[in-house]
């Protein structure tokens, strides 16, 4: 399958500049990381999350693990892992499993792990299980500029 469309002309509508690493199958972040042969503090793992309000994509390291109770507490909300058929839904082009770490394409606010935001370079799942979209650090951070920052994770 390679990019998700609709990632892919996010992307590229905003020149925004990108390459795409291949890799063998894997089922997570951090075997994506292991298989393409890069830091798993560089790859980018998303949760989404939801609440009776809206959905909310947390982005945090592939190294690290989401404290929920601790995102809740500062937003003040009720937010939940979500179940894959709604994950479906919201990333339709995307395979399970496999949903890229931006959340603007699909109509999703992001929050993200500032542990991400000092990295030279940026990976994150394209939308399948064989690629991962690679940009460098400071054109990373450029895409996430209007996420809010949150330590909302702690290293595995």
């Amino acid at each position: 399958m390679g990019v998700a469309t609709t990632l892919q002309d996010y992307l590229e509508s905003r020149g925004i500049a990108y390459d795409v690493v291949e890799h063998p199958h894997t089922n997570s972040a951090m075997r994506a990381a292991e298989a393409a042969h890069v830091p798993g503090d560089q790859v980018a793992k998303p949760v989404l999350l939801g609440d009776d309000h809206s959905y909310l994509l947390a982005v945090i390291p592939a190294t690290h693990r989401l404290e929920l109770d601790r995102l809740n507490q500062m937003l003040a909300r009720n937010l939940e892992m979500l179940p894959e058929d709604e994950i479906e839904a919201t990333f339709s082009d995307c395979e399970r499993g496999a949903i890229p770490a931006v959340g603007e394409p699909y109509g999703v606010d992001v929050v993200i792990d500032p542990a991400l935001m000092h990295q030279p370079d940026v990976y994150f799942e394209s939308g399948d299980h064989e690629h991962l979209i690679h940009m460098h650090g400071e054109v990373f951070r450029g895409l996430m500029e209007h996420a809010p920052r949150a330590h909302l994770s702690h290293h595995l």
